[in-house]
Parts: structure tokens; sequence; C-alpha cells
């Protein structure tokens, strides 16, 4: 082979090898899995005759769009403190109601009402907001500490 030619496959190896190298960089900073920003909880204590409310913001980026976001609150001194929340656990909980934001991205909103009686019989402390998001992929995301709050 004459040196000419061996240089010339020299170069298209490294040429190749550096473009398969940065296409390999891209398709990993391309996570499947849904992505939550901007989350925001709000516990309002029911008083004088009024119910309470507790409401749950979130925005959810996946590539393949968003299916779902299930949410779940919890008590710091409960059993998942010891034992972590799983996808599992999270399946049959309440979704919230969610809607575009533009690309891949939707807005999710889960509201309750939170009456004297549901604030009498529960823990009083810190709690924490988990969510599952599932891509319409099938991919997932949980977050078991999305967002906290303190029942007083």
């Amino acid at each position: 082979m004459s040196r000419r030619i061996a240089l010339s496959v020299v170069a298209g190896v490294v040429v190749l090898g550096g473009a398969g190298a940065f296409a390999l960089a891209y398709a990993g900073d391309q996570d499947p899995s849904p992505a939550l920003a901007h989350s925001t909880v709000r516990y309002t204590a029911p008083q004088a005759g009024h119910q309470g409310s507790l409401s749950f913001t979130t925005e959810v980026t996946a590539p393949s769009g968003v299916k779902n976001l299930k949410v779940l609150a919890w008590p710091e001194k409960s059993e998942f403190a010891t034992k972590p929340l799983t996808a599992r656990d999270m399946a049959e909980v309440e979704s919230a109601a969610c809607t575009p934001a533009g690309g891949n991205t939707v807005r999710c909103v889960y509201r309750t009402a939170v009456s004297a009686a549901d604030a009498a019989s529960s823990a009083h402390g810190a709690w924490h907001i988990a969510v599952l998001a599932t891509a319409k992929d099938g991919h997932t995301t949980l977050a078991t500490r999305a967002a906290d709050f303190t029942v007083a």
C-alpha cells in the first residue's frame, strides 16, 4: 500500500471516528425520561368553617410527549421515610390535570380540598410531594420529594 493511500485511510478513520463520537455524545444528551421543572406546592389549612386546599404545580418535558403525572402527598414521619416510594406505590394515586405549554412540555396542576376532619387526622410537620411522570414512550421519572410543605 502506498504512503498516500495509507494517509488517506488514516485521515478517513479519524474523521469518521470523530463524527461517531460526536453522534454518541449528542445522543447521550437526549434523555428520553420526563424532566420536571418549576415545581411548587401550596397548602392552606381549613379554618372558620371553610375547607383548606393543597395545590401542586409543575412543568414536565419529555421528547415523546407526556402521558400523565401521578401525585402523592406524604408525611415525613411515615413508612416512606424508611422505605422509599417506588413507581409501583404510585400506580394507584391520583393524576394531575395537564395542559400543553409548548413543544413537548405540559403544565400539570393537582388540586384537592382539605376538610377540617382531614386536617385533624393528618400528621403535623413536614410533608413531601412525590410525583411519577410517564412519557408517551413509556419512560418514567419518579421524584419522591418534588416539593415540600408544612402542616401546622
